[in-house]
């Protein structure tokens, strides 16, 4: 199973309201906030957030692994965790392991079903140390025709100014790539930095950024009680943070409960039923809590606005082992300190220190990508006869590599091959658009 870090695990404890460490003024401030909020700001504040702080976040590999070199897991297992202690790093991303291969394989599949008739464009949201942009950009420029690569552009949305400028130089080491690729630092779900509508067909590649995208909580009392959404403010001591407690207003969190039909009020119950599901929940009091991905709902309105003939390839954690922290779809917070992995109990120890990332319920991902597109909001309309806007699917991480890359190219001596055998907990999602555009 692979995880960011080598998880620790911890006694499991009961959800505290409060969290009993100090928390800077630039991470929350004296009014509460919406839990979305407070983990985006303790993920990017530009000063204080965890992937701004340093690059230290998303390590960069000196040199390929030679997987035909290595005898089996073991020794795999073991270099790895050498690379670990020497360098610090919180974690490498599986483009960065399994480089070139890993961006070769989306390279491919970008080739296999790309218009070319019209200049290739490509966005990458959240580029990490850009070995993903110049491994697509060095396959394009060695397997495409010439006038593909020299028309293209490859354009990285990086929200960390330190990544943007390692970007920068792991794309610059050719030279050919320098005018065709750029960086602009901001945050790709704000809709002012997009500018026009972009009209032609474009790919937007997302590597483990859904993970780390800003979520909501929502709270009920009990099986029957409405939702309620959870905002993060200031205990009167100022050195603790608790949860409060507000009726659904927010819009994003509004749309999202709707989306994902957390309100199943809709099926028809009697009277009896009804009756027992009350005086049940009121005997036996089931608390509930749900993470909500309204970060990922908000980045996808975004670029169904401005890219309306996007095709989108996201690859992230279908499901993370050991979480601690309660409810659906909850998160791990991790933090790393002289070689060794903590596991935080409760979100909101998160101070700029430690990475929050989730799991992506892909299924539920295509239904936020389907409503995005328009075609979602039209099923209320019976009248209506028009077809899906997107063409969707879903892949393992190993029947994605064996379609687009070359899993030879990461098997070990004995057959083990860690690409196909390791992610068993990541997945693929692609989508494209189809010809209801209307």
């Amino acid at each position: 199973m692979f995880t960011r870090t080598n998880l620790r695990v911890l006694p499991l404890i009961s959800l505290a309201s409060k969290s009993n460490a100090f928390y800077s003024s630039h991470i929350i401030g004296d009014k509460p906030v919406l839990v979305r909020d407070f983990i985006h700001s303790a993920l990017y504040h530009p000063l204080h957030g965890y992937f701004s702080q340093k690059s230290r976040s998303v390590g960069v590999l000196p040199n390929t692994i030679r997987f035909n070199q290595l005898q089996g897991r073991k020794a795999y297992m073991r270099y790895l965790d050498n690379i670990y202690k020497q360098s610090d790093i919180s974690w490498f991303t599986p483009v960065e392991i399994f480089k070139p291969w890993y961006a070769h394989a989306i390279a491919e599949a970008i080739m296999r079903t790309a218009n070319f008739s019209v200049p290739l464009k490509i966005y990458e949201i959240g580029g990490g140390s850009g070995t993903c942009a110049k491994g697509i950009m060095d396959y394009i420029m060695l397997n495409a025709p010439p006038k593909v690569y020299n028309s293209m552009t490859y354009t990285s949305v990086e929200i960390s100014p330190s990544l943007a400028e390692v970007q920068k130089e792991t794309v610059g080491e050719v030279r050919s790539h320098i005018p065709k690729f750029r960086v602009e630092c901001r945050d790709a779900a704000d809709r002012s930095g997009w500018g026009d509508v972009e009209q032609q067909p474009c790919w937007v590649i997302m590597l483990e950024v859904l993970d780390n995208l800003p979520h909501d909580v929502v709270y009920s009392e009990s099986q029957i009680s409405p939702w309620m959404e959870v905002w993060v403010e200031r205990q009167h001591d100022r050195e603790t943070l608790g949860e409060l407690y507000k009726p659904l207003q927010d819009s994003l969190v509004t749309r999202c409960v709707e989306i994902m039909d957390l309100d199943k009020t809709k099926t028809p119950q009697s009277s009896a039923v009804t009756a027992l599901k009350s005086i049940w929940s009121k005997v036996h009091p089931k608390p509930r809590r749900c993470w909500l991905p309204t970060g990922c709902l908000k980045l996808l309105e975004v670029l169904h606005e401005v890219l309306p003939k996007m095709s989108l390839i996201a690859s992230d954690f279908s499901y993370l082992p050991d979480v601690k922290i309660p409810g659906e779809r909850a998160p791990l917070v991790s933090t790393k300190k002289d070689g060794s992995s903590t596991d935080y109990q409760d979100y909101m120890e998160a101070k700029g220190d430690a990475d929050i990332f989730f799991p992506t319920d892909f299924w539920l991902l295509e239904r936020l990508d389907h409503y995005c597109s328009g075609w979602l909001k039209l099923q209320d309309d019976h009248s209506s006869k028009k077809g899906k806007k997107r063409r969707t699917i879903t892949l393992e991480t190993s029947a994605f590599m064996e379609e687009f890359g070359l899993p030879t190219k990461t098997r070990t001596k004995d057959g083990y091959n860690p690409l196909l055998d390791d992610f068993k907990n990541t997945k693929f999602y692609l989508s494209v658009p189809t010809h209801n555009t209307k």
